[in-house]
């Protein structure tokens, strides 16, 4: 299935651009790179300077921007936990 707007917070977020633009840690305000990795509380992204920055989802929001430069905004805590999770979530709803 496509990753659009309306489904993304189900899909996997590797691969995906993202903006930090808020959050509880202030020297991660602004950051911006290509998701590498994923954890239930983390997201880790390679950054303009090619370095990898690991970044809490909880108390942050990020702008996730989608192939065909649409783009979400998403507050950090309705993406913690596992990202196995959110993929079995949409196999339920589609049942």
């Amino acid at each position: 299935m496509r990753r659009t707007l309306k489904n993304i917070l189900y899909h996997e977020l590797i691969g995906l651009n993202i903006i930090v633009l808020s959050h509880s840690d202030r020297g991660l305000i602004g950051r911006r790179g290509v998701i590498i990795d994923e954890s239930a509380n983390t997201l880790k992204i390679l950054d303009e300077n090619v370095r990898e920055i690991t970044i809490p989802k909880l108390y942050g929001i990020f702008r996730i921007i989608l192939p065909g430069n649409s783009y979400i905004d998403v507050d950090g805590s309705t993406i913690v936990g596992r990202p196995e999770d959110r993929l079995k979530k949409i196999k339920k709803r589609k049942s």
